[in-house]
This record gives structure tokens, sequence and C-alpha cells, in this order.
């Protein structure tokens, strides 16, 4: 598989994450080339001071963990995130929303945090553990047609985490040019490799390096 450092998400969102903590995954994602160091939106302009030069993003969380917030906060989160300095925001999809079927308040959910963003990219959580197949393929599909640049598994702060068939399942659910990133309890380079042989173009773990074999 090879090395995998540049698809990964190196991540802290703990609600305990101290600045000597952040500082610490900063460096962590500089000396192994991660692809991204992934933060609440509180450590926006830190992080990008501390990756300023280093060819490593950015990314925000945005409306994390529930998703379950004002679909104008929500835009106003991210395009603050994007003005401190990331590059790459992760959004929390209205979950209740979709599994009522209000289709377009989801659309709209994520058109205003994917235009809030520009010129950065959004990542769309859909938290796999609490959908059914059909809601899954609906969340991707919604996600795509707003804009977004990846679909995401999970939060990690569910019931549960990324597994090879939901990466598949998103994968197959999307066009080629949208991509897939696969987090949520990946603790392994043996867990990594599943979930990049499903169709994971991108994997979030605050356990990057144990990743890396």
């Amino acid at each position: 598989m090879g090395n995998i450092a540049g698809m990964i998400d190196h991540t802290l969102l703990k609600a305990d994450a101290t600045r000597e903590k952040i500082a610490k995954i900063c460096e962590e994602a500089k000396q192994y080339h991660f692809a991204s160091v992934c933060v609440n939106s509180c450590h926006a302009a830190f992080v990008a001071k501390e990756l300023e030069g280093s060819g490593v993003t950015t990314c925000c969380v945005v409306g994390f963990p529930l998703g379950a917030m004002s679909h104008r906060a929500k835009a106003f989160e991210a395009r603050c995130a994007v003005e401190d300095g990331a590059g790459e925001i992760d959004m929390v999809i209205d979950i209740g929303a979709l599994k009522d079927g209000r289709d377009e308040d989801v659309l709209q959910d994520i058109k205003g945090v994917v235009e809030s963003s520009k010129p950065a990219i959004v990542k769309v959580i859909i938290e796999t553990c609490l959908l059914t197949e059909e809601e899954k393929i609906r969340a991707c599909r919604l996600s795509e047609q707003a804009g977004a640049a990846f679909v995401k598994t999970s939060t990690g702060f569910s019931t549960g985490g990324a597994s090879a068939a939901d990466v598949a399942l998103m994968k197959k659910s999307i066009s080629p040019s949208m991509k897939v990133k696969a987090s949520g309890g990946i603790h392994t380079a043996e867990e990594a490799k599943a979930l990049i042989e499903a169709g994971a173009d991108r994997i979030g773990a605050s356990s990057g390096i144990a990743l890396l074999g």
C-alpha cells in the first residue's frame, strides 16, 4: 500500500485539548507529512500559524459533533474558520432532517457551508452509524449535489465509527470526482489498509502515527 501519511488527517477534537496538545500534533503532522491537522474551529488560527509553510493543511470541524444547530450558524462557523486559516472544513449534516426525509433542508444546510467555506473544500460527515443504507446513499448524493468534495463516515463521537462496508457503499453512491474520508475508531495500520482498499481516499484518526505501521 505504500506510505499513507499523505492520506491522514491527524486529529484532536476532545473538549480538553490544550494548546500544548494541539502544538504537539502539529509538530507530528509536519514530521510525518500528514495531509492535515483536524481540530475544533476555536483552534483554527493557532493551527494555521503552527503549520505555516509546512504543506500540511489546517482542517476544522463545523457543527460538531451533532450537526443539530441552525444552518446559518453552521455556515457562519465555517466562514470564521476559513478566515482564521482553515483550508478544509469537515461539517456534520442535520441528521434529523435526513431521517425526516427533508432532503431540501439537508441540501441547503450543506450548500450553506460549501458556499461559506470557499475556497476551502468541504467534507460532509454523515454519521453512518445512525443511518439506514438508504439514508447513507441519500446523504452521499445530497452532499455531492451541494458541491462538497468528500463524504465522511463518522464523527467518532457517536455509537460507531468507520467500516469497510460503509466506505464501499459511499464510494458507489458518488461520482468518481468526489472522495470518501473514513474516520472513527481507526487505530491500526491494518484497519486503515482495509478502509483504503474499500475506497477511502482520506483517513481521519487521532492515532495517525500508529497507522503508518
